[in-house]
């Protein structure tokens, strides 16, 4: 069903191969669209997004759950539950 595909990295202009393994990995995570970099200039971008040292704001909540202290990635709006880590896996395995 798949074959090797020979593409063009957007960043070095390098062609490179969109291997039958990584289309099967694309399609079973349910990825769309096909890459658009080289391995090397993925691994380039993913390493300097780390270094740029720039992290999620946080923002104070209280768990609607057990009433801990936490922080959130988000702006709680106040109009739905809010959850620490431990309380949010145990809700979304429900």
């Amino acid at each position: 069903m798949y074959q090797d595909r020979y593409l063009t990295c957007r960043d070095c202009g390098c062609e490179f191969v969109f291997s039958v393994s990584e289309q099967e990995f694309f399609a079973e995570k349910g990825f769309t669209n096909e890459p658009g970099r080289c391995p090397e200039c993925r691994a380039a971008r993913k390493n300097q997004n780390r270094r740029s040292g720039q992290r999620r704001q946080m923002f104070p909540a209280v768990c609607a759950s057990c009433g801990k202290d936490t922080e959130v990635p988000f702006q709680p709006s106040g109009d739905r539950p809010v959850y620490c880590s431990d309380c949010f896996r145990k809700v979304q395995n429900y």
